[in-house]
């Protein structure tokens, strides 16, 4: 349940930040509205995950992941273009990640 929960922080934070990009600095009522619940829920369901995963190997977890997510919605619905130098700094992050799920003794399996 700990990966769901995870996972669910994750999508959470992910909608709470595109809500927080349309929210025009909290002047736009339903997306500022989106970005509290959204974010308000990541927190919860990151408490969760934190009853079993270690807090580091989580937010690694969290932030590898989100970054990509982010980086993927920025660029469908924002037109948000990254360089060469950005996608190789996300697919290290992204190997990181994998690394640390795959061999370390640290994480949750």
């Amino acid at each position: 349940m700990s990966y769901l929960y995870l996972a669910i922080a994750i999508i959470s934070e992910v909608i709470g930040t595109s809500a927080l990009k349309a929210s025009n600095e909290f002047t736009r009522l339903v997306p500022s509205l989106i970005t509290v619940i959204a974010f308000a829920s990541a927190f919860y369901f990151l408490s969760l995950t934190l009853r079993t995963i270690p807090v580091g190997i989580a937010y690694a977890i969290w932030s590898g992941v989100g970054i990509v997510l982010i980086s993927l919605i920025a660029l469908v619905l924002f037109g948000q273009k990254l360089d060469a130098p950005a996608m190789i700094g996300m697919v290290m992050i992204v190997a990181g990640v994998i690394v640390i799920n795959l061999f370390s003794e640290s994480a949750a399996h």
